[in-house]
């Protein structure tokens, strides 16, 4: 029997962690519940205070149109009883003023139609009196003293002045009736909302207490958990350890492996160029042991080729992934080659501009053989008989963003009638590896003389992808 009560107990009793939910839930409610009429309130305490600056506003214009009426009738009265002008230019003045504020306060006076009939009434009124002063003012300046004077003895416009003076009183009193009546609710609204501030702060607090204990329970358990986290955190250390050791290993070889690869294609590429060097130096022996002029011609175009191929090949340095070269870099050691050994005592000025363009390892030798042959020809045609000038090399991307060649001399340039792509071998050859990248030579007279080569080779970038095509010569 026992054991069934305690059961039943167990199952009747809530959930330990539903009492500290709820009153979590109960205390944030509270706080919501505060901060909400406080924020009513708050908007309620903003209109009171924008009502008490109206009244504000109304009252002191009300004072100071009272004002204005009392300074344009003394000036009134002096100007009748003296003649004097002077008193003519406060009482305009004061005549100014009275207008402003009538018009000042049926403006702010439009939200409260009672408010709005009154300040009409006394506008009239007012109206009346300044029409009577006006009359008075005029009779005087037509020569007419008299008349105003009967017109002030009369009394009808001190009976007007009084009657404003009165209206005007009333309506100030009403005013400031209305002031206390609102500063009255203002303090009202202010203690309701320090007591909503209040009760806000009772409901935090429980919050708060409640956030803490449940915070206490949960940091107990997060230290526990602390506890076998740090255990499994040293095993996982020990095998990063060992796994970064093991990785560094392989960076290490794997950048050394690099390293002799690279090491071996300098060495591989020195060693074709003086190879083709050889090839060269053997050609211009033979050019030193023939007569006929053909064949000097011959062997002498062959040696520049083999020399512009052992060129490219030295001045060939690869990128870090082994696969591109920079064209600025490796142009601009193939055009100082060719000044150096091609222009010899000729007085031809070899200029190069070569935008930073990364191309493929394989198609730079091409490249550089194409800027070769077409320098080459530039100096054999187009400055003959040692005639001096120069030749600019560019190598940039064109308007269409394609990888453009730009060979351009001011030699004596060619015969009209005879077409400038059309001629021996090297035209030939300029053609051919132009071809291997989807490009063909374009020649162009100039006009001050000489001949502009323009080569575009759209197949540049897409050979220097990893699985893209390559040039071979």
């Amino acid at each position: 029997m026992v054991a069934e009560t305690d059961e039943q107990e167990r199952e009747t009793r809530p959930p330990r962690r539903a009492r500290p939910r709820l009153a979590v839930l109960a205390s944030l409610a509270l706080v919501v519940l505060a901060a909400a009429a406080a924020l009513i309130m708050t908007t309620g305490i903003d209109r009171q205070l924008a009502d008490v600056i109206q009244t504000y506003e109304v009252r002191n214009q009300a004072r100071e149109l009272t004002i204005a009426l009392t300074e344009a009738e003394s000036s009134q009265r002096g100007f009748i009883l003296t003649g004097d002008q002077s008193y003519l230019e406060p009482y305009r003045r004061a005549v100014a003023g009275i207008d402003t504020r009538i018009k000042t306060l049926t403006a702010i006076t439009l939200a409260d139609p009672q408010q709005s009939e009154r300040v009409a009434s006394i506008a009239r009124a007012i109206s009346i009196k300044m029409a009577e002063m006006a009359r008075t003012v005029d009779l005087v300046q037509s020569q007419r003293p008299g008349e105003a004077q009967t017109l002030i003895q009369s009394g009808m416009g001190a009976r007007l002045m009084d009657e404003l003076r009165s209206g005007l009183e009333q309506f100030i009193g009403e005013e400031n009736a209305k002031l206390l009546e609102r500063n009255k609710g203002i303090d009202l609204s202010r203690r309701a909302l320090v007591g909503a501030i209040i009760v806000a702060l009772a409901g935090a607090a429980i919050l708060s207490y409640s956030l803490l204990s449940r915070t206490q329970r949960q940091i107990s358990a997060l230290a526990e958990s602390r506890t076998q986290l740090l255990t499994q955190n040293e095993a996982l250390e020990a095998e990063v350890r060992e796994r970064t050791q093991a990785i560094e290993e392989a960076r290490e070889h794997a950048e050394y492996e690099r390293q002799r690869v690279e090491a071996l294609l300098r060495d591989t590429n020195h060693r074709v160029g003086n190879s083709l060097a050889t090839v060269s130096s053997l050609l211009g022996l033979q050019l030193m042991r023939t007569s006929s002029s053909e064949v000097r011609d011959a062997l002498e175009a062959a040696r520049a080729r083999v020399h512009a191929v052992a060129s490219a090949h030295r001045r060939l340095r690869l990128g870090d992934d082994l696969e591109t070269v920079s064209a600025a870099e490796f142009l601009g050691a193939v055009l100082d080659d060719l000044d150096d050994t091609a222009t010899g005592a000729k007085a031809v000025t070899l200029k190069g501009d070569f935008a930073p363009v990364e191309i493929g390892a394989r198609d730079a030798t091409t490249i550089g053989i194409l800027v070769g042959e077409l320098v080459t020809n530039a100096l054999k045609h187009a400055f003959p008989d040692g005639r001096a000038g120069s030749i600019e090399v560019s190598f940039k991307r064109d308007e269409a963003n394609i990888p453009t060649l730009r060979v351009a001399d001011d030699g004596v340039g060619m015969d009209a009638e005879r077409n400038p792509g059309e001629g021996g071998l090297g035209s030939v050859i300029v053609k051919q590896l132009a071809n291997q990248f989807a490009g063909a030579p374009h020649y162009e007279r100039r006009p001050s003389g000489g001949i502009v080569v323009t080569v575009p080779l759209p197949g540049v970038e897409r050979n220097a992808a990893p699985d893209g095509p390559r040039g071979e010569i």
